[in-house]
């Protein structure tokens, strides 16, 4: 296994650690005793995944340590720590919660995605999307709104999630789109045989 491959594993193993300090901070406001460092065990292990994400994307590339499980565990482990931190944002008593329709949208576009990609897969042949550069605003614009929500900005959360979620949904039109397109025309190219 690849150094690029360790490093996602532990931005995996990270997701617990956030997501249980998280609740514990939650838990400690509801009780009207916030417990701060259990907000900064949130805030360093959540920040410590998601710069992990950058640096084993560079070690892979710079020591050409790409392998297929690396690109198989890579996005999963992207979309656990996001899928988790906006739903322990969100359900928690956080002080800045994230807004529902904020967890509805970025869920919605994953699972949309996911039964899109298993459906093409199934019905026409492996596709090979690249990512647009409205997709990596969106991850950005995600990644900022779960960033103020843990450092309590509650008046810029709402901002920045209303924002995140219109590049959300544009992000995963296009992908649905260009998947869309390349399956029918993989499909056309079979029956062309």
């Amino acid at each position: 296994m690849t150094s690029a491959t360790w490093i996602t594993i532990v931005r995996i193993l990270l997701i617990p650690v956030f997501v249980t300090f998280a609740i514990y901070y939650a838990e400690s406001t509801a009780a009207g005793a916030r417990t701060e460092w259990y907000r900064y065990v949130a805030i360093g292990a959540f920040a410590a995944a998601a710069v992990s994400d950058v640096i084993d994307g560079w070690v892979a590339r710079h020591f050409r340590q790409e392998s297929k499980l690396g690109r198989i565990l890579d996005p999963i482990a992207d979309k656990l720590l996001m899928v988790a931190a906006v739903l322990t944002l969100a359900l928690s008593s956080w002080p800045a919660p994230l807004p529902l329709w904020f967890v509805v949208v970025l869920i919605s576009r994953e699972v949309i995605l996911l039964f899109g990609t298993f459906v093409v897969d199934h019905v026409a042949g492996r596709v090979e999307i690249q990512p647009h550069w409205t997709g990596k605003v969106a991850t950005v614009l995600q990644v900022t709104t779960v960033a103020a929500s843990m450092l309590n900005l509650r008046p810029v959360v709402v901002w920045v999630a209303a924002v995140a979620c219109v590049f959300t949904v544009i992000s995963g039109i296009l992908y649905m789109t260009e998947g869309t397109r390349q399956g029918m025309a993989q499909i056309q190219h079979e029956r062309g045989k």
